[in-house]
């Protein structure tokens, strides 16, 4: 709980030493389509992974919704699970989870926003969800590298469990991941490598993925990237994950 209560007082202080501008940059960069925090977002994607304990598929709806003068962001996660396993329910609704985010700090070329997410103990089945409560805090640092074309996105997020089943491992993982995005015409690649230290755990799941995305009219987008984990504690081998975004 000591670093959640740490996290909470810099947030408060980031918030407090910096402030939302009235004018959104229009050529910000949170505000480039796969990232966009400042219209209403759709994002429908399926998601699969292989483990060592069988396969597990995720079909997931987000919704994006901006407020008050777009510097708040807030955000909804509804997953549906299909496993492979000898779990109970072949199919059933995992972690459901909600957020907010703030941007305290914007400029053409550069930006940083504020999140936290919260994910309930509700999954129908034991094995598609984590037993636990789990509040997320992060800071995110956007900047262009080269003028509209190359995007880097850093963020810091520490996930914590608060409450849940006793008999589950309570989570405490620190997470630094770093993505790239190269836009030419209505298309984008991207390149992501994320660290994550599990501290029960004492060990690394890390991963990494590339991205292919294409712009297919001004407002929807799909996009497809294929994923590796890495690690000593790594929670799955290879993944697949394709999307669908809506920005209205």
């Amino acid at each position: 709980m000591n670093k959640i209560q740490l996290l909470s007082i810099l947030f408060f202080l980031i918030t407090g030493r910096l402030f939302a501008q009235d004018t959104i940059p229009k050529n910000s960069p949170f505000s480039e389509p796969r990232y966009h925090y400042f219209l209403k977002t759709l994002l429908f994607f399926d998601e699969y992974l292989d483990t060592d304990n069988g396969s597990f598929n995720t079909t997931q709806v987000r919704v994006l919704l901006p407020v008050g003068n777009k510097a708040w962001n807030l955000r909804f996660d509804l997953p549906l699970i299909s496993a492979n396993t000898n779990s109970i329910n072949k199919t059933a609704i995992g972690d459901v989870g909600m957020g907010v985010s703030y941007i305290p700090f914007m400029k053409n070329n550069n930006g940083i926003a504020l999140r936290t997410r919260v994910y309930g103990n509700t999954a129908s089945d034991p094995n598609f969800g984590s037993g636990k409560w789990v509040v997320m805090p992060a800071v995110i640092y956007g900047k262009y590298l080269y003028p509209k074309k190359l995007l880097w996105l850093s963020t810091l997020e520490y996930q914590a469990s608060f409450a849940g089943a006793n008999s589950r491992n309570d989570i405490s993982v620190t997470v630094l991941e770093n993505v790239v995005l190269y836009f030419f015409g209505k298309n984008w690649i991207a390149a992501d490598v994320a660290f994550r230290y599990n501290d029960v755990l004492q060990g690394f799941q890390n991963n990494a993925f590339v991205e292919f995305g294409r712009k297919i009219t001004p407002t929807n987008l799909v996009y497809i990237h294929p994923s590796a984990a890495f690690g000593g504690q790594k929670t799955y081998n290879l993944g697949l994950e394709a999307g669908i975004l809506v920005l209205f």
